[in-house]
């Protein structure tokens, strides 16, 4: 057996999300080593690693056996989660991928999620489209991580199927009454579209690397702005840009106001 197997924080957060003792679905395994970290630090009893392609899910295997988890950790070749059966895992984890593959999968996959406990969620874009798509599917954002590494941000979701409304309602009554006094003026629609952008719970926890994450974001923004000359031609992508800006200033104003 070899030495433990040390994540990335990209990875590790994923894995930090994951409820102990639930059996995980790890979709896009990769080489695995997210899987086997998962055993090896006593978070799940169980994992089943898929992969689409047969060489990351083969070089898995290797590390598997490598680390002597073979009888703990299963690999199978699968689209999605396609060769998962009914009932199988508990969590369903999902990183490393593009936002639209993400939902893709997910959507392919709705008559087994609803049976899972949770969902980790990790897309490499489109974020706002993914958090869109959970929220029209009913699923409950109860947690978010957010961390910094290597100059690149990445978003780490936790959601839950089933009973998603129930807890998302529940959740969004909680933060908009904390919003009550700050907030007066500005519409339950703009701050639907500031959650989809930068998340609800990172927004409600004022979280510093989604704080550092917007100061970039409105350096950049405004910086394009500037460049975009007063012409009939660059007039809807000034306003998008502008809406963009405002949007980052009013997440922005609401996270600051935790220092």
């Amino acid at each position: 057996m070899g030495r433990q197997i040390e994540l990335s924080d990209r990875l590790k957060a994923v894995a930090g999300l994951v409820t102990k003792g639930n059996v995980v679905c790890d979709v896009g395994c990769d080489h695995g080593f997210v899987s086997i970290y998962l055993v090896e630090r006593g978070i799940s009893p169980q994992v089943i690693a898929m992969d689409v392609n047969q060489g990351p899910l083969q070089a898995a295997k290797n590390h598997i056996a490598e680390q002597g988890m073979t009888a703990r950790v299963e690999t199978r070749i699968s689209d999605g989660i396609q060769a998962l059966l009914p009932g199988e895992a508990d969590t369903l984890l999902c990183a490393g991928m593009g936002g639209r593959l993400m939902i893709r999968i997910l959507e392919e996959g709705q008559e087994k999620l609803v049976q899972m406990q949770e969902m980790i969620l990790q897309p490499q874009s489109e974020l706002q489209e993914i958090r869109k798509y959970l929220r029209k599917r009913g699923y409950a954002i109860i947690e978010e991580d957010m961390v910094l590494e290597e100059g690149k941000y990445y978003p780490v979701i936790k959601a839950l199927p089933g009973e998603g409304i129930k807890q998302q309602n529940q959740s969004r009554d909680q933060l908009l009454r904390s919003r009550q006094t700050e907030q007066k003026e500005q519409s339950q629609e703009q701050w639907q579209r500031l959650e989809d952008r930068y998340g609800p719970i990172l927004l409600q926890k004022r979280h510093p690397v989604l704080q550092n994450f917007l100061q970039k974001e409105w350096g950049i923004y405004t910086g394009i702005l500037e460049g975009l000359q007063e012409n009939s031609r660059q007039k809807e992508r000034r306003r998008e840009i502008l809406e963009k800006i405002q949007d980052i200033e009013q997440a922005l104003t609401y996270v600051n106001q935790g220092e």
